[in-house]
């Protein structure tokens, strides 16, 4: 699924993990034009990533995400948690995990590339700036970067 050129038409399969309605928003209509837009799924918390990923309970039927942004400062189990329990799933840890920061702390990035983050995205208080910063998030992840083989668990 994902070798296919970034041309080819195939859409993308992104789990946005984001508890602010707000910042979600922006993520949802920065995309709204790409490959992404129809593959979006959007929860607002980590126990939901958690379940998303695993496909336990409500999201028993999701798709495997092929990519995860992730909101590391969420309430209850945080970013960093669910990075960390990702990252000790065999079956998951193969899925890139973009973090998205509003903290300018040295210490967070550090702290998510150290659990195996692929890139840390620091968002934007303007609307505008962080847009763009998603739509070439976009770009890279669609036209850039190879993903993993999603091994037929889509």
């Amino acid at each position: 699924m994902n070798d296919a050129p970034p041309d080819s038409g195939e859409t993308l399969t992104l789990l946005l993990v984001e508890d602010n309605p707000g910042d979600a928003r922006l993520v949802e209509e920065a995309l709204s034009d790409g490959r992404i837009a129809d593959s979006l799924h959007v929860v607002s918390t980590g126990d939901e990533a958690l379940a998303f990923v695993a496909r336990r309970g409500e999201y028993a039927d999701a798709p495997r995400p092929d990519l995860i942004l992730l909101d590391w400062n969420l309430p209850g189990t945080s970013g960093e948690k669910v990075l960390e329990e990702l990252g000790d799933d065999p079956a998951v840890n193969h899925i890139p995990v973009v973090v998205l920061t509003g903290s300018q702390a040295e210490t967070d990035v550090v702290a998510a590339y150290s659990n195996h983050a692929n890139a840390c995205i620091t968002k934007s208080g303007d609307p505008d700036a962080y847009n763009e910063t998603i739509r070439a998030f976009e770009e890279f992840w669609l036209s850039v970067a190879q993903l993993p083989a999603a091994d037929g668990d889509t």
